[in-house]
């Protein structure tokens, strides 16, 4: 009987002991912090044998495959041991795809990825059977053990592509690529590119790699390391052959000289990225024949991802927006760019290493006041202190939110992107935007 171990009781974790159960491995899980109680629950239930609050090398050293979670670094030891001795190490994706046959669109990218992910989704669900996993969800071994659809959807972060082997998208999405996540890459720009770029690396010439062909990044490392899959780029700036591009406010979609045109004017989400995040599911959709009409209407109706650009409340005629979702100065530049009022802006939490000069032209435009919001803010005072009229500081979201009802006048919005990661003040991005809401409706 071969021996599982997983490393991270959370969702990945627990759905891969529950697929590898089943699939018959003496499986073990680990975590090094506290279990929740509803994971400890089923892992009791299905009679799995588990640890929280430490690792026992013991238990996990004798494995002949290692699941890590995706939060945990190659540079911890426990890791480096494992890799020493040889065992064989992966992420839930690459577990779990081996027990399938279904389609895969796999979605990665800087930014762009979950609404992207959701929205292919929720256009192929209206014709196929279809599971949407990986970053968000269920987790993707949980749905191949209990749903098996013929079809899946699977948002894939750079962590978890390190750890793939055989993986192989049919279709694979790069939304975009910008400095993000270095602190795991040694600070260095060209890992973080080609941990994504693993996406294609299985990929044959039957299979497709839909991308943003208007970002350079992607564009020089496509040239300098040409890959199998066929390529279908999509642009807002340039005419396309074959994938998508703008021309006077309609999207063109051309695949095999079968050619869809669908009108922007009616999109359900504003901006310009979102044309792009449309342009990405709409390809991938035409791909697996999902009818034309099918995928208007669905971009008609799509209402966006919670925590990304979410429109909560409007009082006393201020537009309260929680895009707690940006987590990157990239997703903060989409956001700010679609401001067209002046905004109050909070902002803050654990800098990744931000370099925050793509944001200067905005934050002189449209930012009438910043409130950092984190642990350690001197960084945020330093960068705009000489920008805005107003910066003030807190650790607090009620307050925040209180000191920016104070601010905002008439016309005016609030916003939360906060271009950082959460976990200085809030247990994650989700938490950090429910409490955002939370403190508007108690206004």
């Amino acid at each position: 009987m071969k021996r599982l171990v997983i490393l991270g009781g959370g969702e990945s974790g627990v759905g891969t002991a529950l697929l590898g159960k089943e699939k018959g491995f003496d499986v073990f899980v680990s975590d090094k912090g506290k279990i929740k109680d509803k994971y400890k629950e089923v892992l009791i239930h299905n009679e799995i044998e588990w640890e929280d609050e430490k690792h026992s090398e013991e238990k996990i050293l004798n494995a002949d495959i290692v699941m890590k979670s995706p939060g945990i670094p190659d540079k911890a030891p426990l890791v480096k041991q494992i890799r020493e001795k040889g065992i064989l190490l992966v992420s839930e994706i690459e577990f779990a795809a081996k027990y399938t046959k279904a389609t895969i669109v796999g979605i990665t990218g800087s930014n762009g990825k979950t609404t992207t992910a959701t929205l292919t989704h929720y256009i192929l669900k209206q014709e196929l059977e279809v599971g949407l996993a990986g970053n968000i969800g269920d987790s993707f071994a949980k749905q191949i053990l209990e749903e098996d659809y013929q079809n899946y959807v699977l948002e894939i972060s750079s962590f978890q592509l390190d750890d793939i082997i055989d993986f192989k998208p049919h279709i694979a999405v790069i939304t975009n690529i910008t400095p993000d996540h270095l602190d795991r890459y040694d600070y260095k720009f060209e890992n973080y590119i080609a941990s994504k770029f693993r996406i294609t690396m299985n990929q044959t010439k039957d299979d497709y790699l839909i991308y943003d062909a208007d970002d350079e990044v992607i564009n020089n490392h496509l040239k300098q390391h040409p890959i199998q899959s066929k390529l279908l780029p999509f642009s807002l700036i340039r005419t396309i052959e074959n994938g998508a591009y703008l021309k006077d406010n309609n999207i063109i979609i051309t695949i095999d000289n079968n050619q869809i045109i669908m009108p922007t004017t009616n999109l359900a989400l504003e901006g310009k990225h979102n044309i792009k995040n449309a342009m990405a599911a709409s390809t991938a959709a035409h791909l697996l024949k999902i009818r034309k009409q099918t995928i208007r209407e669905c971009l008609e109706n799509f209402q966006g991802v919670e925590h990304r650009l979410e429109h909560v409340l409007k009082i006393n005629k201020v537009q309260y927006i929680n895009d707690s979702k940006a987590t990157n100065v990239n997703s903060t530049y989409y956001a700010l760019e679609s401001m067209d009022a002046p905004t109050v802006w909070i902002v803050g939490g654990v800098d990744k290493g931000n370099n925050y000069e793509e944001l200067f032209p905005f934050v002189n435009e449209k930012v009438k006041a910043i409130i950092c919001l984190g642990v350690d803010n001197e960084k945020l005072f330093k960068t705009f202190g000489n920008m805005v009229d107003v910066i003030v500081e807190t650790q607090f979201m009620n307050e925040a939110v209180k000191i920016a009802y104070k601010i905002a006048e008439a016309g005016d919005n609030v916003l939360l992107s906060p271009a950082c990661a959460s976990f200085d003040l809030f247990e994650n991005y989700e938490d950090r935007g429910r409490q955002f809401k939370n403190a508007v409706r108690n206004l």
